[in-house]
Order: structure tokens, then C-alpha cells, then sequence
């Protein structure tokens, strides 16, 4: 028997529909027609075509600006994930340190992207941030504002302490997701540490690493306030990424045209790698299944 459709329910739908239609659908047509017309000022605008997406294609400062993202983007990953696992491997499972844990590794999250920038502008400054007043008394030549290898790393351990709690929070609610039937059929067997980890606890955990690794690419290749407080995307152009590079065109030389052409060039990447990415963990967890 067939169960009846109650089409009611698209009723309950339909205001997140319109809310996205009004905050996302209709902002992106506006880029979408930006992004194909030219305007000498007093509102008037001519045809383009894909004039600025070719431009854009053949604009040197784009690509610098994708490759120092792909370089960040992957560091990120590189880090935050092998750290993320191993901090979920090593917080109790149990018990009231449980809770404390939960709560402490939750707290980076709360903080807001532009405060955190602050904290780290502040902190790494040699003259009154404590990590750039040790590391001057240590001897050591930091400075961020001046060096980009030191703007770089600033930049990297500022988004580390920032989204690995994510990475583990994720981790530790699938490694809490696994019944103890496994770990006692593995005591039974004598596995090894590494084999209960790699038979047991990494294949329970690869849904959640899915999520994971793509909420981390997203924002990563989206980062803007955070860099943007702390270096302004130098010294030079050493950290400015694609988002800095964007707003720069569109707000700072206010190249309606090519910014809105480069925004749509931006989006079609971050949804193509994200993809890719999704593609290939799930053919991955498949085969694993």
C-alpha cells in the first residue's frame, strides 16, 4: 500500500525558501549581471559579455592570489586534522573531566572572527603582546607586520587554536558513537593499538571526517576577517588571499565589473573543490565499508 504524500508540508518549507531566495538567490543575480556589464557612472550600464571573466582568466593577480589560498587551505588541513584526531583520541570518554574537556575545547568557537584577529594582532606585537615580547627576549627576530614567513605562521597557528576544536569535537562524537562490543572483540583478538585505530576507530570516525575536512576547506578558503585584522594581507601581498584580494577590487578601486566576475570564479572553485573533496572520501568510505 502506497503511503499517502501530504503536500501540506511544503507550506512548513516555504519560508526558508523565500528567506534564501532573498538573502542568497537574488544578491547572486546581482553579481551575475554586474559580472557581464560595464558602467561609466550615473547608473548607466553596456553589455559586456564575459569581457571581465577573461580578463580575470588572464589577470596575474588572481592566480598569486589562488595559490597562496591552495597553500593556506592545505596547510590548514595538513594540521588541523591529524591534530584534531589525535586530541580526540586522548580526551576521556567519560566522567566529569569529560564535561570539562567538551566545555574548554568548545570555547574557541564561541569567539568571534574579528575578536580573534584582535587577540592575535595584539598578541604577536613585540612591543605589548606576549608572544612577540618572549620570542624578542628569546633572541628570536618576529615580526608579522614585516616578514611575510612570520605573518604566514602567524596567521596559520592563529587559525589552528581557532578550528581544531571543530575538527575534535567532531572526531570525539564519532569515536563515541562506537559500541564497547568492538573494543572488547579487539582485546579478545590482542590488536594491536594501531589496528583497533585504523580497523575500528578511524572507519567509525570517516563520516564525521567527511564533514570535517569539508566544513574546514569552506571556511579556509573563505578566511577574510581573521588575516585581514592581523596583517591587512601583508606585509606586500604575502597573505592576501582570494577573499582580501575581492574586497579589495570591489570596495578599494570599486571595479564593480571585474570584482563580480572574480566573486563568481571564487564560488565556482570553492564548489568544485568541495566536490572533488566529497567525491572522493565518499567513493573512499564505500570501498572501506
Amino acid at each position: 500500500m502506497d503511503k499517502p504524500t501530504n503536500h501540506k508540508a511544503w507550506f512548513l518549507v516555504l519560508p526558508v525558501l523565500v528567506l534564501v531566495a532573498f538573502s542568497a538567490v537574488i544578491p547572486l543575480m546581482t553579481v551575475v549581471n554586474y559580472s557581464v556589464q560595464d558602467t561609466f557612472g550615473n547608473n548607466r550600464f553596456f553589455w559586456a559579455g564575459l569581457e571581465w571573466f577573461e580578463q580575470m582568466l588572464r589577470s596575474e593577480r588572481m592566480w598569486n592570489a589562488l595559490g597562496r589560498q591552495l597553500i593556506f587551505s592545505a596547510t590548514i588541513l595538513a594540521i588541523e586534522v591529524p591534530l584534531g584526531i589525535f586530541v580526540a583520541l586522548n580526551m576521556p570518554k567519560r566522567g566529569v573531566w569529560a564535561s570539562v574537556c567538551l566545555v574548554l575545547m568548545s570555547l574557541p568557537l564561541l569567539i568571534p572572527f574579528n575578536v580573534v584577529g584582535t587577540i592575535w594582532q595584539i598578541f604577536g606585537r613585540v612591543d605589548i603582546g606576549l608572544l612577540g615580547y618572549t620570542l624578542d627576549r628569546l633572541g628570536i627576530n618576529y615580526n608579522y607586520t614585516q616578514n611575510a614567513v612570520d605573518a604566514w605562521i602567524t596567521v596559520i597557528v592563529m587559525d589552528v587554536w581557532h578550528w581544531t576544536s571543530l575538527v575534535a569535537l567532531l572526531c570525539y562524537a564519532g569515536l563515541q558513537s562506537i559500541p564497547d562490543a568492538y573494543y572488547q572483540a579487539a582485546k579478545i583478538d590482542q590488536a594491536s593499538r594501531w589496528k583497533v585505530f585504523r580497523y575500528i576507530e578511524l572507519a567509525k570516525m570517516a563520516g564525521v571526517l567527511m564533514i570535517a575536512v569539508l566544513l574546514r576547506f569552506m571556511d579556509s578558503f573563505m578566511i577574510y576577517t581573521e588575516p585581514f585584522v592581523v596583517t591587512g594581507g601583508g606585509p606586500g601581498n604575502a597573505t592576501t588571499f582570494l577573499s582580501i584580494d575581492l574586497v579589495k577590487m570591489a570596495l578599494g578601486q570599486f571595479d564593480l565589473g571585474p570584482a563580480a566576475a572574480f566573486s563568481i570564479m571564487y564560488f565556482l572553485v570553492i564548489l568544485l573543490i568541495s566536490w572533488v573533496f566529497y567525491t572522493v572520501m565518499t567513493n573512499l568510505d564505500r570501498k572501506g565499508g
